[in-house]
């Protein structure tokens, strides 16, 4: 079962490195890490997706909050939450094809960011099932290059994740 990650975290040097060890030692693999400033900029957030149907995420979050830097941990549900990842997608563009991945760009509500003669980079944000599903239908195209940020989340309603 995939499990999503905020954790509050002090904007200091080291945090990341000893969070994502506390990971490696209890053998969970990590799937995507996004880290960036709050609107405090003392904080950082960490939004980590990782794989926890082999073992409890419950241990690791216990022993994240026992961290110095770590200020608070939760476990995002999936259906309460505002989850989004960004892709850049390179794709061969010759003249025939060029129209027909222009109208998947628009009906995913991506946006085209480079245009050559023989290829685009195309940008796209939404769910990760989204991205997936995106960058199958480029792939019969010819995809060059694919690059993805990692999942950002925050819990829907007014109260702080």
């Amino acid at each position: 079962m995939k499990h999503t990650l905020s954790v509050l975290t002090e904007n200091k040097p080291g945090v990341l490195s000893r969070v994502s060890g506390l990971f490696t030692r209890r053998g969970f693999n990590i799937d995507s890490l996004a880290v960036s400033p709050t609107e405090r900029e003392e904080y950082s957030r960490m939004t980590i997706t990782v794989d926890a149907s082999r073992s409890p995420i419950e241990q690791v979050t216990k022993q994240l909050d026992k961290l110095v830097n770590v200020i608070k941990i939760r476990d995002l549900d999936p259906g309460n939450m505002v989850a989004r990842e960004l892709a850049l997608v390179k794709v061969k563009a010759d003249g025939k094809s060029r129209s027909e991945i222009i109208q998947l760009v628009e009906i995913f509500g991506a946006e085209i960011s480079d245009v050559s003669a023989e290829a685009m980079t195309i940008q796209i944000t939404g769910s990760a099932e989204q991205l997936v599903d995106f960058e199958e239908l480029m792939r019969p195209f010819g995809l060059i290059e694919l690059v993805k940020t990692g999942v950002v989340a925050l819990g829907r309603g007014s109260t702080t994740t």
